[in-house]
């Protein structure tokens, strides 16, 4: 079922046509004495007045005639339609829904905690009425199963996904792509309930509190491990490049052991954390 509009009539005419009846039937039936008359005028004025609906902008009226849809009034302002017909108001403004902290596994099964922020609005009033039974819960319970659904395909971090086969993006470091593909997956869930999706985005991201300590030292860890790779790294290109220099400028001839203890005390030097108390040698360089 489709949304099609319904053309209805300007009610400020027939707002005063329908006060006149209602009231002048009073008056004749009262003055002139001809009360039938006058009852049958009130009841068709009443009954005009029954089919005024006022409506705000950015708001629909859904109709219905013995359960057949007849079309959908979104001209704003005071209009005018069968008196028979059954109506129902919907907004069409945007609503934001914060969702809730979910507790899930991620692709590693890992816990973690994920919450999403989704902007939508009704866009097709038809469907928001006849093909769900409550569109605003539907809404809800399909962005929370999206967001599941998608934590469950990702790792939580880089540092997880080294150790297994996923994507090239984590639902910590891909956040672009992964809001791109949350509102994808809440579109295509929410296209039945003819709910247009705005924005979606992840608004929370944590490791559960129960692993969230480990989980922090194993970065600290790695953080640590690359730091310090680094470190040697750097370390021993200096030692390369001081005895290519010694070498090539004929400061110094050493041989292989003294070349082995250079290294081991330049290491020593580059690499440690604490600063080193150099001791001189004050003799020969040959004990």
């Amino acid at each position: 079922m489709n949304e099609k509009e319904l053309r209805s009539m300007s009610g400020f005419l027939l707002f005063a046509i329908g006060l006149i009846m209602l009231f002048g039937g009073f008056g004749f039936s009262i003055y002139e004495g001809r009360p039938n008359v006058g009852i049958l005028v009130s009841i068709i004025g009443f009954i005009i007045l029954i089919g005024l609906t006022v409506i705000n902008p950015n708001e629909a009226v859904v109709t219905t005639f013995f359960g057949d849809y007849m079309g959908t009034m979104k001209q704003s302002g005071l209009r005018w339609v069968n008196p028979l017909f059954r109506r129902k108001k919907i907004s069409l403004r945007a609503r934001n829904l914060n969702g809730q902290k979910l507790k899930v596994n991620d692709k590693l099964g890992n816990p973690i905690e994920i919450a999403a922020v989704v902007v939508w609005r009704v866009g097709d009033t038809a469907k928001a009425s006849f093909e769900v039974d409550d569109y605003t819960k539907y809404v809800e319970i399909q962005s929370e199963a999206a967001v599941r659904h998608l934590a469950g395909v990702y790792a939580y971090d880089t540092m997880e996904a080294e150790e297994v086969e996923v994507p090239e993006f984590t639902l910590r470091d891909g956040s672009g792509k992964i809001n791109e593909m949350l509102e994808a997956e809440l579109t295509e869930r929410l296209s039945r309930a003819g709910v247009d999706v705005l924005e979606a985005r992840i608004s929370h991201l944590a490791y559960a509190p129960e692993i969230a300590g480990a989980m922090l030292q194993r970065q600290q860890a790695s953080a640590v491990v690359a730091a310090r790779r680094q470190i040697v790294n750097g370390a021993v290109g200096m030692v390369d490049m001081a005895l290519a220099m010694l070498s090539d400028k004929g400061i110094v001839e050493l041989d292989e052991e003294r070349k082995a203890a250079m290294v081991c005390n330049l290491l020593v030097v580059l690499c440690g954390e604490k600063s080193v108390t150099p001791v001189l040698n004050a003799g020969t360089l040959y004990p």
